[in-house]
């Protein structure tokens, strides 16, 4: 124990900044682990207690590196080449690792996305359950266009998915949560045109405005157009009406909240379906009607006798 100790506050030898390099290690991740725990104790919120954890434990690492840098201090003119020739070799060797830091301060800077947004990028869709200094990790949702989910709407599939950083450089990243956390929805259904349009229209109209959150939908673009020089966004309840060569399309257009889109399009489906069955409306699909003309049986000719004198 007495040696230990002597390494300890041996300052001035290797050895001796070694053995007080590691205590700071360990000393460091206990501090974190408990600054940790009781930064949030009276925190509610997930995402702030979420946020408020990391930056303690960030914090922590910067305190640390900077400790370890007045220990070896009087060393960094003999190490400096070597450090120098190493920073190089990992600089190239780690070039994706560098990228995807460099991603992750944008991602904390920028605003990009947080913990909890609805996001899709490199073709994976979900919510943000974790950003780390490197990866991003994504609770994956379905998707009804995409052939290889098979989940085919906005719902979790149970995978979570990680992806580095860096892309937020080179791809598209979509946020559906960060401003309005609603999305504009639509119900298209093609009608005959011997039908009758107009009630379809009717019925459609009603529904969409019963499922429609269009007034959680203005209050949400009033407050993103003070902080952005956004134009007015339409958030009523409208049915647009298209004409083609095979029937009438009615689509109904409404607003719907991000994580609730699936149970709403389902909800107002239904309902439209029932009330078009109960007014004798049929929704039109890709068929033919094709009319066989039997032809009539010809009549036996008329059989004449002559009379052979």
């Amino acid at each position: 124990m007495e040696r230990f100790l002597e390494a300890l506050w041996d300052t001035s030898s290797v050895s001796g900044r070694l053995v007080t390099s590691i205590v700071l290690i360990v000393l460091a991740l206990v501090i974190a682990a408990l600054a940790g725990r009781l930064s949030t104790l009276r925190v509610k919120d997930t995402t702030n207690r979420y946020y408020l954890r990391k930056a303690t434990h960030y914090l922590t690492v910067v305190v640390l590196l900077f400790a370890l840098a007045l220990l070896w201090k009087p060393f960094a003119g003999r190490l400096g080449l070597v450090v120098g020739l190493v920073g190089v070799g990992l600089a190239l060797a780690l070039q994706e690792v560098i990228g995807a830091f460099a991603g992750w301060i944008s991602i904390m800077t920028g605003r990009q996305f947080r913990v909890g947004d609805r996001i899709q990028m490199c073709d994976v869709r979900g919510d943000v359950l974790e950003i780390t200094p490197l990866r991003t990790r994504i609770l994956e949702s379905g998707s009804s266009t995409d052939p290889e989910s098979w989940i085919r709407g906005r719902q979790y599939t149970g995978r979570v998915v990680s992806l580095s950083n860096r892309f937020v450089f080179c791809t598209p990243v979509y946020n559906s949560s960060m401003v309005l956390d609603h999305l504009w929805e639509e119900l298209t259904l093609p009608i005959p045109y011997e039908a009758d349009w107009h009630l379809a229209e009717s019925i459609l109209c009603e529904e969409a405005q019963n499922v429609s959150s269009t007034a959680e939908a203005r209050s949400a673009i009033d407050a993103m157009r003070h902080r952005y020089p956004t134009a007015e966004a339409e958030v009523d309840p409208r049915v647009f009406v298209r004409a083609t060569s095979n029937w009438i399309e009615l689509s109904a257009r409404f607003v719907v909240p991000v994580r609730g889109a699936r149970q709403v399009k389902d909800q107002v489906t239904r309902r439209v379906l029932d009330r078009f069955a109960d007014s004798g409306i049929r929704v039109a699909s890709e068929t033919q009607d094709i009319t066989v003309h039997t032809p009539h049986p010809m009549k036996p000719a008329a059989i004449t006798s002559a009379d052979h004198r």
